[in-house]
């Protein structure tokens, strides 16, 4: 073991990291509790990898890494909390994202469970997807179970965020000056108007509409294409809000961008897509 003042730090290639990790993504909760009894500091370490996704994981990273789902993940991010790991850790190295957002990513929602119920931060920032929260990763990632999962566990949302998800109500509330409800029961609590909010700008209502795009929510792409959004802006990967839909398989999403004459960036396009005005 090699250690930074008050924490563990194992070499991915250390026995023990191996034999925890193993415990860990094979959900062998009774090895995984000896080996926390057996080695003090452990469920606070840190497991340092090289290389490819090089950084610095927590015991809780492990079990929630990519793909996720492993087995008994409940069970053993309960024994890990219990014997002292922080249900909020951060990765150290290429971003700080906590074992919540990398549930969130995987759509690991047994895992989502687990973390809120140990007292992960819902809320936490640091996400890949424009160092937002876990909810940001999961919509981002097209994660849809744990991007609801994080909503009825009372997730806040972002305009990116109800816009990806289809919450119509929400994003009527952001751009046309509403306090925007958290409670997906309850309305908003002041005058809404017909023009966005000054503070909205085109390009805040042109990359929902690529998410709701994404999501293939219909009503709320029309909504947001009505208020200005660029139907032919290039967002995340090179695509345009039609290459999303037809990515994502959102075919009448597809069917109608056509209609408006959107055009596509990747194979099939003709002409060329413009960024925002």
């Amino acid at each position: 073991m090699t250690g930074e003042p008050g924490r563990v730090i194992l070499d991915a290639d250390d026995p023990l990291a191996m034999a925890v990790t193993g415990a860990i993504r094979s959900g062998d909760v009774t090895t995984l509790r000896d080996l926390l009894d057996a080695h003090a500091g452990l469920a606070t370490a840190g497991v340092e990898s090289h290389g490819e996704g090089a950084g610095t994981r927590s015991l809780l990273h492990l079990a929630t890494d990519w793909p996720g789902h492993f087995p008994a993940a409940p069970e053993v991010i309960s024994a890990l909390v219990a014997a002292g790991a922080d249900p909020d850790a951060r990765f150290v190295g290429a971003h700080r994202e906590t074992p919540l957002h990398w549930a969130a990513s995987n759509d690991d929602v047994a895992a989502v469970d687990a973390l809120v119920a140990a007292g992960a931060d819902i809320e936490a920032d640091g996400a890949v997807i424009g160092g937002g929260t876990p909810l940001a990763d999961a919509r981002g990632f097209g994660q849809w179970r744990a991007a609801h999962r994080l909503l009825g566990l009372g997730a806040r949302t972002t305009l990116q965020d109800a816009a990806t998800l289809g919450l119509l109500d929400r994003v009527t509330s952001y751009v046309e000056g509403a306090r925007v409800p958290q409670n997906a029961h309850a309305a908003p609590d002041i005058e809404q108007h017909d023009s966005p909010r000054p503070d909205i700008t085109r390009h805040d209502i042109t990359s929902a509409f690529w998410g709701a795009c994404h999501g293939g929510h219909l009503a709320t792409a029309r909504y947001l294409l009505e208020r200005g959004a660029d139907p032919d802006w290039i967002g995340y990967d090179g695509m345009t809000p039609l290459d999303i839909a037809v990515q994502a398989g959102a075919v009448d999403v597809a069917e109608w961008l056509r209609g408006t004459g959107a055009r596509r960036r990747r194979a099939g396009t003709t002409g060329e897509a413009r960024g925002p005005a």
